[in-house]
């Protein structure tokens, strides 16, 4: 007798690459949750990165579908680092309604240096600078940016100051990334990237309960600041924070298993999931675009061997062009 098809709810249903939302009722709390796995895996073995950054591109590429897929129009929604440290560019984005892309660059250098002395934390490998949140609506409205410092804490953290800052929602960020080392079904050794992610937020009827504790002001500040958070987000915050690193990349606990060990108690529902593939946005007459505005002196410049070579740094894809092709009808 035939297996009866996963439905909706039913653990291990969405699976890898796909977008779960949830909502917990009893605690007033909405979120997404994911794992990425052959998705993720074709980004980074696409360009070898070392496994330290490859670790920090996963979580920002996590970030950026966790928080892109929540898009009401539209659009394309980018994360971006850039900092002094050996990784000083991060990049991800979303483009609805499901499309991802991503890229680091790093001095390696810098980075074998870090490596020898076991500086490899997220916060070390990007050292101090910014981390950008941009949405853009197209030609329906104008981008939105907002900009965090990257102070010497993690991805996770300053992810929800960014949303302290701008939206003002209660919001907690879980961020995982890892690599498998297993065998294939011919039995050949076989290596793996995966990363998971969570973000949930409280939001309530009643607009008061999102109170929250008042921001440090800094060195000197001694100011008593009152609590005033609400107990339903205390509890939900403080079951988040309970997640292991393990469970969100583990291949065995899928997302609403782990949905399911976080908030059985107080009853969690689960939403159709939404997939997220690995494709770029770049193409051949884009590019065409750009190098027609070149001036004739730039175009003789970027010359080699008789022609003009463009390489998308997101995907890999190389672009070549006659001259010719690239010279003003007449």
């Amino acid at each position: 007798m035939a297996e009866a098809a996963a439905a909706l709810g039913q653990f291990d249903f969405a699976g890898d690459d796909h977008v779960v939302p949830f909502q917990v009722e009893g605690l007033d709390v909405r979120g997404r949750a994911v794992q990425l796995g052959p998705m993720l895996d074709a980004i980074l073995e696409r360009h070898h990165y070392p496994a330290p950054v490859a670790r920090l591109l996963a979580e920002v590429v996590v970030l950026t579908v966790l928080l892109g897929t929540s898009l009401k129009f539209d659009g394309k929604f980018t994360v971006q680092t850039k900092g002094d440290g050996p990784v000083d560019l991060l990049v991800a984005d979303f483009s609805t309604p499901e499309n991802v892309r991503a890229y680091a660059r790093f001095d390696q250098a810098l980075l074998n240096k870090a490596i020898e002395a076991g500086e490899t934390e997220p916060e070390q490998l990007l050292g101090r600078g910014v981390l950008a949140f941009t949405i853009d609506q197209g030609k329906f409205g104008q981008p939105y940016q907002g900009i965090v410092e990257l102070d010497g804490t993690s991805l996770e953290d300053i992810a929800g100051v960014y949303f302290r800052q701008s939206e003002q929602i209660p919001t907690r960020v879980r961020l995982a990334a890892a690599e498998l080392f297993d065998r294939d079904d011919a039995g050949k050794p076989r290596h793996r990237w995966r990363a998971g992610g969570l973000v949930a937020q409280f939001l309530p009827e009643a607009p008061e309960r999102m109170r929250q504790p008042d921001l440090h002001g800094g060195d000197g500040d001694t100011v008593a600041r009152p609590h005033g958070e609400d107990d339903a987000w205390t509890e939900a915050r403080s079951l988040v924070e309970t997640i292991d690193a393990d469970e969100l990349t583990d291949p065995l606990v899928g997302t609403e298993r782990l949905l399911f060990r976080l908030f059985h108690e107080r009853g969690v529902r689960v939403y159709e999931p939404r997939a997220v593939f690995d494709r770029c946005s770049c193409s051949r007459d884009k590019i065409k675009g750009v190098l027609k505005g070149f001036t004739a002196e730039e175009i003789e410049a970027s010359q080699e061997d008789g022609e003009i070579a463009v390489t998308c740094e997101f995907c890999s894809t190389t672009y070549r062009f006659e001259p010719a092709e690239l010279q003003p009808a007449e």
